[in-house]
């Protein structure tokens, strides 16, 4: 017996991009320290009065079956928000929870494309995107964008693949580059996505999380609200990674079909992590800039440390919680690099090829660990660098 070729090629026969993460975690199984800086997982956990009101649902009894679409109270809160962030009216029909952003990703793009379908999606990528269009038996394509663009997506680089397409995969603030996109290149997107018909899936989980410039919802571009979901989370706004509570935002008959997905997949959330994820978007905005500041901190820590040195340099860091750092004057491939840098010093970080071939001498660092040890652990990144370049 076998398994489906649908989720035997899951991977595209390659492997899924986490060997240095896989490595990190089993030196630690031995016994020995690292410093990880690898997944983006905040290194504070979710804020105590949450935690209460989960519980508090919990014990009320709010621990059977939920609506399917989302229980009432968070998809309002949810419609209210993307309206009051992107001036889009939004109501609760165009809402559906789903338990995180990685299942909102694959309902999206189940919901759009049809098998053997092209979908698209820009290269760096986040690891499971080729993964996850592969799993609803659509074709996945990489754009790549450009380092010497500062990974800003060029219109004309989209359109020259998107003929026969049916969708277009994005995420700004982006992960791995940190690059928010311009209303220049969202711009241009949309322009693609209209001259050829497709759908643009958005995701937008690291929207709070910007630290320079402003995030533009390409929901908000006029003509695209009918052609766009977006897809978004608690985990990233609110520290809430395992709580597993996201949504897709979409038109209302596309919601409707979404709904029939979920009612024969997920079966919807647990209704006491959606009664926490209410009380935590009534937090409002103060809150959700608690939660981002220390990466907005770190950031700064990153541009003092890389002023001090010349081997090393930054894409522009505009948001999310990641550094892209360019270690191509070392003259080494980042996976090389990464590899090098664990068993010399036992700081991991994620090789640019891990997340496609336009990150090639790249690597992507999580500002996931405490200030002080953030930078010492990039100090010894940088020394660690300067020490390989070939004319050291």
């Amino acid at each position: 017996m076998q398994a489906s070729t649908r989720i035997s090629e899951l991977l595209g026969g390659g492997s899924d991009g986490w060997d240095v993460f896989y490595k990190a975690r089993a030196m630690i199984a031995q016994g020995v320290p690292v410093t990880e800086l690898t997944i983006g997982e905040h290194d504070i956990r979710t804020a105590a009065p949450i935690l209460q009101d989960m519980h508090r649902a919990a014990l009320a009894g709010h621990t059977g079956y939920a609506a399917v679409p989302g229980v009432p109270a968070l998809r309002d809160a949810i419609a209210a928000r993307v309206q009051a962030r992107t001036g889009v009216p939004t109501r609760r029909e165009n809402v559906l929870i789903t338990p995180g952003g990685q299942a909102a990703l694959y309902a999206a793009h189940f919901a759009t494309c049809d098998p053997g379908d092209t979908a698209l999606y820009l290269d760096p990528f986040y690891a499971t995107y080729p993964g996850t269009i592969r799993g609803v038996s659509a074709k996945p394509v990489a754009v790549q964008t450009r380092a010497e663009d500062a990974f800003q997506p060029r219109a004309a680089d989209i359109a020259a693949h998107a003929a026969g397409a049916k969708t277009l995969l994005i995420n700004s603030p982006n992960n791995p580059t940190g690059v928010v996109y311009s209303r220049a290149t969202l711009e241009g997107i949309a322009k693609v996505c209209q001259d050829h018909d497709l759908w643009l899936i958005s995701d937008e989980v690291y929207d709070t999380q910007v630290w320079e410039g402003t995030h533009l919802s390409p929901r908000a571009l006029p003509g695209m609200a009918e052609r766009t979901l977006v897809v978004g989370s608690m985990s990233k706004s609110h520290a809430m990674t395992g709580s597993r509570c996201g949504w897709i935002v979409a038109p209302e008959a596309m919601v409707t079909h979404l709904i029939n997905l979920a009612t024969h997949t997920t079966y919807g959330v647990p209704g006491y992590i959606q009664d926490a994820a209410t009380f935590a978007l009534a937090q409002g905005p103060d809150f959700e800039e608690e939660v981002s500041a220390p990466f907005r901190r770190r950031r700064a820590i990153a541009h003092r440390v890389l002023a001090e040195q010349n081997t090393v340099a930054l894409v522009p860091a505009q948001g999310a919680m990641y550094l892209m750092l360019d270690i191509r004057s070392t003259g080494m491939t980042s996976e090389a690099f990464a590899y090098g840098l664990l068993e010399a010093h036992h700081i991991a970080v994620m090789p640019g090829e891990s997340f496609g071939a336009a990150a090639a001498g790249h690597l992507r660092v999580a500002m996931t660990i405490e200030d002080a040890a953030f930078e010492t652990a990039l100090r010894t990144l940088c020394d660690f660098a300067a020490s390989c370049r070939s004319d050291a």
